[in-house]
């Protein structure tokens, strides 16, 4: 199998590639970190049928558009390459245009900056899978993560799309929703993040959905009943459940 793996070079993107490097599979690691790419290509480089490695900033679309195009087959995309902005929970921060800007170029943007390659390719092909890694913060909004909720919960909006258009031509979509999950983007949040997981166990489960061609695979689940419970609530009461959170 033929993976390519966005945001490859730490956290959930380079555990994805450990556990996919295999005698059976060719992967493609995409970031933007160089030397953090090429020591991954070391690690694996004898327990993988090939690595190849893309060094592109997911923002810059004209350049990163330039190095998908040279991939003329693929059997998977695993979108993983994401930023949030971690401000230690402080709701009175009000983020830059830039930081908005950026974030949102990251985690919605250059997805479709990826797709509009890929998809005639999986369209001529009759066969492919795109993996999203959306987030369950998508679900419910807290004051510090206004922006990076709002850009998830665009992203789930973007896979229910294409999973309804492209379905007819034998192309899969995947969306994951995880908790936290050790990785760098997590390690700067400076507040208590209820049911962390650790990186390795974050990722076999994301695998094991991935595997099972989950449409929409969100977890932990005791943290995605809570956040149900919650929304089921009267905004009143759910707006001072929150405040006393925040």
């Amino acid at each position: 199998m033929k993976i390519l793996i966005t945001g490859a070079s730490s956290g959930l993107g380079a555990e994805l590639a450990r556990q996919y490097a295999s005698l059976d599979n060719e992967l493609i690691l995409l970031a933007r970190r160089e030397d953090k790419l090429y020591a991954l290509r070391s690690e694996l480089f004898e327990t993988c049928k090939s690595v190849e490695i893309i060094v592109a900033d997911v923002t810059d679309f004209k350049i990163l558009q330039e190095k998908i195009r040279k991939i003329t087959t693929l059997d998977m995309v695993i979108l993983n390459a994401g930023v949030s902005l971690g401000h230690s929970g402080d709701t009175e921060h009000i983020p830059t245009i830039d930081e908005f800007e950026n974030l949102y170029r990251v985690n919605v943007l250059s997805n479709h900056a990826i797709l509009e390659i890929l998809l005639p390719v999986f369209k001529e092909q009759g066969s492919g899978k795109i993996v999203f890694i959306s987030s369950l913060a998508s679900l419910f909004t807290m004051p510090s993560s206004k922006i990076y909720s709002s850009s998830k919960r665009a992203l789930n909006a973007y896979a229910e799309g294409i999973r309804y258009k492209y379905n007819r031509y034998g192309i899969k979509v995947v969306n994951i929703l995880p908790g936290f999950i050790k990785s760098e983007l997590t390690d700067k949040n400076e507040f208590k993040m209820p049911f962390l997981l650790g990186t390795k166990v974050g990722v076999q489960k994301i695998i094991k959905a991935i595997e099972k061609d989950k449409r929409t695979y969100i977890f932990p689940l005791r943290f995605y009943l809570i956040i149900r419970l919650l929304n089921l609530l009267p905004s009143f009461l759910r707006e001072k459940i929150v405040n006393s959170l925040a």
